[in-house]
């Protein structure tokens, strides 16, 4: 079986899949704009990404396809629906960088809170200014809603209440009990309940997967909800959150913000680009490296490996994104 790995990847699950008898290739720089000649030229069966976008076109590149596996969580970087009009499964490996993405999510959290980035930028230019820097909150007490409770709220849960917070979430596949045994409080899963909530919440942080109903859900209503001098962090997904809006929350409710995600970011692994919302005053920015620990991804390429597997042996995908219009698909046939 060739596999194509169109992305950095450990060596650990380069060796596994060798193990496994495939023919791997691993070119990491590829893009959507040479990754279908590269298809053309190996001609895998399963293509392997992390970053990397695969739309349509690169997808209908790779005439001998049969299988794309996201090297993470989050899929809203690969056509999946055009896939499975292709019959190909889509899968991803699910919280296995779970705990990368909450300790990133933490360090947000406590930067907000205490302007770390800032103390150290202004102190370097030569200016000492403790009087400023001396009016954090502390994270203690504070009410935190954690807004997604999958693999990553849950990381995210347990180590706000080791800071002594107040943890609130929604979800539609726990009950209530479920959700204080995992150290939070449940509040009804619907738009006008959050929104309701949001008033009492200090911070916000954001771990929803891209859907329709969760595509800029964070708008201008979501935030105009929040208390003035909040703190919000998305670490999920940029199309979940209205820059614009969230920009004016900044400059007109002195919410402060940090993002790793963002609604136009770049294809490419290294080049010049910066999101607009950066130059907002309150706003703090990294580069959707939330997932990339060396702890996270050793745990994700065995994801591969296994997913890999189990494919090869039995024809069988598991953890399947796609699942429902592969369905479809296969009773419209």
């Amino acid at each position: 079986m060739r596999v194509l790995i169109a992305d950095k990847f450990e060596d650990q699950g380069i060796e596994g899949l060798k193990a496994l008898g495939c023919e791997v290739t691993v070119e990491p720089d590829l893009g959507p704009e040479t990754l279908p000649e590269a298809l053309a030229r190996v001609a895998p069966e399963v293509l392997v990404v992390r970053s990397t976008k695969v739309p349509a076109h690169v997808i209908d590149a790779g005439e001998s396809l049969r299988y794309i596996i996201r090297a993470g969580s989050g899929y809203d970087n690969i056509d999946h629906a055009h896939a499975a009009d292709r019959g190909i499964p889509v899968s991803n490996c699910p919280g296995m960088n779970a705990v990368a993405v909450a300790e990133l999510t933490i360090g947000h959290l406590i930067n907000l809170d205490r302007r770390i980035i800032q103390q150290d930028t202004e102190l370097k230019s030569g200016h000492w200014n403790k009087k400023e820097y001396g009016k954090a909150r502390g994270l203690k007490g504070l009410n935190l809603f954690v807004h997604g409770f999958g693999a990553i709220g849950q990381e995210v849960a347990s180590r706000a209440k080791a800071f002594g917070m107040n943890v609130y979430t929604t979800s539609r596949h726990l009950s209530s009990g479920e959700v204080e045994r995992l150290g939070a409080t449940s509040i009804e899963s619907t738009r006008d309940a959050v929104l309701n909530k949001l008033p009492e919440m200090d911070a916000v942080s954001v771990h929803v997967p891209v859907t329709d109903e969760t595509k800029g859900s964070c708008d201008k209503e979501f935030f105009s909800a929040m208390k003035p001098g909040a703190y919000f962090i998305n670490t999920s997904r940029g199309p979940v959150v209205d820059e614009a809006a969230l920009a004016e929350a900044c400059q007109n409710k002195g919410i402060r913000a940090a993002l790793d995600v963002y609604r136009d970011q770049p294809g490419f692994k290294d080049g010049d680009w910066c999101p607009s919302i950066a130059s907002t005053p309150g706003v703090y920015c990294t580069h959707h490296c939330g997932a990339s620990t060396d702890q996270a991804q050793l745990a994700v390429s065995d994801k591969v490996v296994e997913l890999v597997k189990v494919f090869k042996e039995t024809g069988a995908a598991e953890c399947v994104v796609n699942r429902a219009q592969l369905d479809m698909e296969s009773a419209g046939a």
